[in-house]
């Protein structure tokens, strides 16, 4: 089994081949990972280039840029040309890509609610991979005006249906496949490549006895609802008074974050961390009890594997992608219909109150995790993309 160390993963090739050795890869995405507002779509889509080049392949990652940014850059042998802000992106890199079309072999065509057109104007023998983590119906209604939303919710659904229906689709969950079907009448081929992981499974250390502490780390946006992870240190004060949250991560809700612990009076036992260097992440989640979040959806869930790998197990909400990420009463717990958040961590600290059922669990989820690496990730995309160019007559020929 091929595990993590560090912020690095193992990109040894599996096999003793190069099958992508000379071809060009385009990977286009709305981020990447070094950006403030990055996340686990901006980690899969990285961690894959990584593992394409160890195939023998060139990777140009195009990206939007924020401010203060290089418009260029080489990193981990990776060419990343930004360009545009979140509006303009889906405007130059489209135009970029016409104008250098003649220089790739295919194309990783990442949408975050919104597609980048590619096949529109890349070469008709170049076959495009459309990766789709989740479906961002509500996200639009919940960050945008109600006509931009349906704008997007056009855009993502009928437009790429029918823009895309010649592509193979690559998504992370079975939960995503379904809502690819089921919300947007999805008409292409649809195949599911899980997540990697980051964290190194077989030097977890065990949790400790002592006072409780939960763990949430991610993005701080709207829709992962944080407020009701620091909400568990007032609502659970009077069975665990010692009861201590930290929140690891950037993003545009931390002041109402911080206002929010000031204002329920929970400052001595809530910590917001912002962003931490991986190693420093890594330790707090190895000495949670709990890890919990309450986003409403995910196209998987890639801190609920990296916090398995270090034996804590998660409690989220049942919706997609979370449901796919945790087993229920193996690796955590999922908040049902009409149960509350605070009710659900509360039954499962009480279990894990249990030296011999903690441990139980900690080795469950530490063989699930190790079943998700970014070499078995990686690996499948070249697969995929090696029987795309034998399909199409490309350079692979």
């Amino acid at each position: 089994m091929v595990v993590f160390t560090g912020e690095h993963a193992d990109t040894t090739p599996l096999t003793g081949t190069r099958p992508l050795a000379g071809l060009r890869i385009a990977m286009l995405d709305f981020r990447e990972p070094g950006q403030s507002t990055a996340g686990g779509s901006e980690e899969y889509a990285w961690q894959l280039s990584r593992y394409l080049l160890t195939q023998g392949a060139s990777v140009v990652y195009l990206t939007g840029r924020q401010r203060g940014q290089a418009r260029a850059e080489v990193r981990d042998r990776i060419d990343l040309r930004r360009m545009g802000n979140p509006y303009l992106v889906y405007l130059l890199v489209p135009l970029w890509l016409l104008i250098h079309r003649r220089r790739f072999d295919a194309v990783i065509d990442t949408m975050n609610g919104i597609p980048f057109f590619s096949p529109l104007v890349v070469r008709r023998r170049t076959p495009v991979i459309f990766l789709v983590h989740h479906v961002h119906d509500r996200q639009f209604y919940a960050f945008l005006p109600r006509w931009l939303a349906v704008i997007g919710c056009f855009i993502e659904g009928p437009v790429s249906r029918l823009l895309y229906r010649r592509c193979t689709t690559v998504t992370v969950s079975q939960s995503s496949r379904q809502e690819l079907l089921t919300k947007l009448g999805w008409l292409g081929p649809i195949m599911i490549i899980p997540n990697g992981c980051r964290t190194p499974v077989e030097s977890a250390p065990a949790t400790e006895d002592g006072d409780p502490t939960i763990v949430y780390a991610g993005r701080l946006v709207g829709h992962k609802h944080i407020d009701q992870v620091v909400d568990l240190a007032a609502d659970l004060g009077e069975s665990w008074p010692d009861l201590t949250v930290h929140v690891i991560g950037r993003g545009p809700e931390h002041a109402a974050l911080a206002a929010r612990v000031r204002a329920i009076g929970v400052d001595d036992r809530v910590h917001l961390h912002g962003y931490l260097p991986e190693r420093d992440k890594v330790a707090m989640l190895a000495g949670a009890r709990l890890h919990v979040t309450a986003s409403e959806f995910e196209g998987w869930g890639q801190t609920v594997i990296e916090a398995a790998a270090l034996g804590v197990p998660t409690v989220a909400y049942d919706v997609a992608g979370l449901r796919d990420s945790v087993r229920h009463g193996v690796t955590g717990w999922l908040v049902q219909d009409g149960e509350r958040l605070a009710d659900t961590v509360e039954r499962a600290l009480k279990e894990l109150a249990d030296p011999r059922r903690r441990a139980e669990i900690s080795r469950a989820c530490q063989t699930w995790a190790g079943e998700f690496t970014w070499a078995r990730t990686g690996a499948s995309m070249t697969a995929l993309i090696v029987a795309n160019l034998q399909d199409r007559g490309g350079a692979y020929q």
